[in-house]
């Protein structure tokens, strides 16, 4: 019998493509033989109009990127900056940028769990994240007014010191998140469908995961114990103990499985930070217009998705001469075409909600 393949598009109108994304399948029957990443559909052109924008101005860009972590998109800007410029942000302000940070890879971790188990068909693992995002959420917004681009960092230290209320919430939290988690690997984790959906499906190989540039729970799934928070410590991180947890397989299990092993140790940092807070100033002294001297600086963080990284180039003006960010969503994505291929439509789906992407960071 004469069979030939045949050309389906996935997205970029698909809730399983996480936002508009396309993937181009060639399919043999439902097996994948050719796949085509076509990301584009959500380019806004922030680097372009960063040069026309003030070195603060910059600071709102950055939040619509990984719209799920803004405040770790916050951060890898301002970092470039303050290295431009040769400023010494305050122990306190390190301290809160490590709070809210760890925060916010909590919130993204939680929205790319609950969204995992939907892709896969358990929706009740959605309701039950969220249920804990929203606590997140609520505390980032008594710091600074807003649940989702909070434009919270400043180029020097942060907005606003921590409120006094709260201290007694983020305490309430720690202590009860750890059951979270528990119920995570109940509910999602152990779950024996679940598994056969997800175990050795999508295996990347480490040397394969390093040659790609992967970074973050994807490269770390693969078993490679790189994370810039532990490898390269920036701010005050050399100053926590906390784990690195890593996967043997490689598979989307494993890519899953990172993220609530992450939250835990996240928490744990927090606690930690809590602690050691000092008191102080939260803003460097800075000029009120910033005119960082003619050079170029790059600045890189461990953001929820992987390595982060922003580059800035001045020509002495009030305004970036040129902006460039290294999303670690876009990077993450090279490897999808081939990791795709040999496995069905279905499978498609879980490798690529394995990966955990944004599509504000990705088309940025």
């Amino acid at each position: 019998m004469k069979t030939q393949t045949y050309v389906l598009n996935l997205g970029p109108q698909h809730p399983s493509t996480h936002g508009v994304f396309r993937i181009i399948l060639e399919l043999d029957g439902e097996t994948v033989v050719k796949a085509t990443p076509v990301p584009g559909y959500l380019h806004r052109g922030i680097e372009k109009l960063a040069e026309a924008r003030t070195y603060t101005q910059v600071i709102p860009y950055t939040d619509r990127m990984d719209y799920l972590a803004a405040m770790l998109m916050n951060w890898g800007y301002v970092a470039a900056v303050e290295k431009l410029m040769g400023i010494q942000v305050p122990e306190r302000a390190e301290y809160i940028r490590v709070i809210v940070g760890e925060l916010s890879r909590i919130a993204s971790h939680l929205v790319a769990t609950g969204a995992y188990g939907a892709d896969i068909g358990g929706l009740t693992a959605f309701i039950y994240t969220f249920r804990d995002r929203e606590d997140v959420l609520d505390m980032l917004e008594m710091i600074c007014g807003s649940r989702m681009t909070f434009s919270y960092f400043r180029i020097g230290g942060v907005a606003e010191d921590l409120p006094e209320e709260f201290y007694p919430k983020i305490k309430e939290f720690i202590a009860k998140f750890p059951a979270c988690c528990d119920e995570y690997d109940g509910l999602i984790t152990g779950n024996e469908i679940f598994q056969a959906r997800t175990k050795f499906v999508g295996v990347i190989p480490p040397e394969v995961a390093v040659n790609y540039s992967l970074s973050g729970p994807v490269l770390r799934a693969s078993g490679v114990n790189f994370d810039l928070r532990k490898n390269r410590p920036y701010s005050v991180y050399d100053r926590f103990d906390f784990e690195v947890p890593l996967g043997k397989n490689g598979d989307c299990f494993d890519r899953f499985r990172l993220r609530i092993l992450e939250m835990r140790q996240s928490i744990r940092i927090i606690e930690q930070a809590l602690e050691q807070m000092p008191e102080g100033e939260i803003m460097a002294k800075v000029p009120k217009v910033l005119k960082p001297p003619a050079g170029d600086a790059y600045a890189e963080i461990e953001s929820s998705k992987g390595i982060y990284g922003a580059y800035v180039v001045s020509d002495g003006s009030t305004k970036p001469y040129r902006v460039h960010f290294r999303r670690p969503s876009f990077i993450n994505l090279g490897y999808l075409g081939q990791l795709c291929e040999g496995w069905k439509i279905a499978d498609v789906i879980a490798i690529l909600g394995s990966i955990d992407i944004v599509l504000g960071e990705v088309d940025c």
